[in-house]
């Protein structure tokens, strides 16, 4: 993703009934602060601002935008209200609360109940520093409630187009919360307007570098599969274009033989499949998967698999997939 050159807000500003405390995040499409509303509850404000679009020198509260640029930013201003207001109906404990939206400053911002916590991206880090890994029950139990918030994005006609450890919140309790739906769009009614999402390489499926390709839930599960892959190894997968001209997959995944039991390294496989007809049709059927594999687990670590079982494994998971 870009970064973010434009100043932030100030702190202190009071804008549309909240206080701005901190920029807490930025990225080349936003950026998202901690605020306190009239009451005194802690809110994060996420305010669209482009920044291959947008200009805000330090001092400013509106951003300026060229005259060339217009168009498109005006596009996006839509279509992030419009992301505003669909996000606002989902009420789910997976999925980040959007409580307001309000226009200021020539542009809009979003307004999120706050969570105390951190990222996954964070947990991950974390772990490879100790050069541990995370364990096959924080995976089962994290992408289990991942599962369950992002079947209700699909059922409410939306698609998150950029999930990934970073936007994938923990509270500290443990729970996972999806988090910036910056790249999301009603991409199930073809006929909406919409602006090319941000995604994110290794990550992105690869139905998001083909111009027209049809997008549905199967596009969001391979960035499923692509962050279960990242708990499992520490690393990014390797991208599209990349596995195109040499896939290195199957070698990556065989590495991880013997810290995580088969039924989770099929699964995985079969959501990073290139062809999207191959990959789980459906969210459910990776939750139920993730839940059955749960129930089945030894709690001893399960021995190794020789490698040329890999490919067969993924393709005999996906039909029990597609069979239940």
């Amino acid at each position: 993703m870009a970064a973010q050159n434009n100043a932030p807000l100030p702190d202190g500003l009071d804008i549309a009934g909240y206080r701005i405390v901190k920029k807490i995040a930025s990225g080349g499409f936003s950026i998202v602060y901690l605020a306190y509303d009239a009451e005194g509850n802690a809110v994060a404000i996420k305010e669209y601002l482009p920044s291959a679009l947008a200009l805000r020198q330090p001092g400013e509260l509106a951003p300026s935008v060229a005259k060339q640029n217009l168009p498109v930013f005006r596009i996006g201003l839509k279509c992030f209200f419009e992301e505003g207001r669909a996000l606002a109906r989902i009420v789910h404990p997976n999925v980040v609360r959007v409580l307001n939206f309000f226009s200021a400053n020539d542009t809009v911002y979003m307004v999120m109940a706050y969570e105390s916590g951190h990222a996954l991206q964070e947990h991950i880090a974390r772990c490879a520093a100790r050069g541990s890994r995370p364990s096959e029950e924080f995976i089962r139990q994290v992408f289990g409630g991942v599962c369950q918030g992002l079947r209700e994005v699909h059922a409410n006609k939306l698609l998150h187009l950029d999930l990934k450890p970073a936007n994938i919140y923990l509270r500290t309790d443990g729970t996972p919360l999806l988090l910036d739906f910056g790249a999301a769009r009603q991409t199930l009614h073809s006929d909406a307007p919409m602006l090319a999402p941000m995604y994110t390489p290794g990550f992105a499926a690869p139905d998001l570098y083909l111009r027209g390709a049809s997008l549905g839930p199967w596009t969001d599960i391979y960035s499923l599969g692509a962050a279960m892959f990242a708990c499992m190894t520490c690393s990014t997968p390797q991208a599209v274009d990349a596995r195109r001209a040499g896939d290195r997959l199957p070698s990556q995944v065989a590495a991880v033989h013997g810290r995580y039991s088969p039924e989770l390294i099929a699964l995985v496989g079969a959501c990073l499949a290139l062809d999207p007809l191959e990959r789980p049709q459906s969210v459910f059927a990776i939750q139920k998967t993730l839940a059955d594999a749960y129930i089945a687990a030894p709690s001893r670590t399960p021995a190794a698999a020789p490698d040329e079982q890999l490919p067969g494994g993924w393709r005999g998971l996906l039909g029990k997939l597609r069979r239940g």
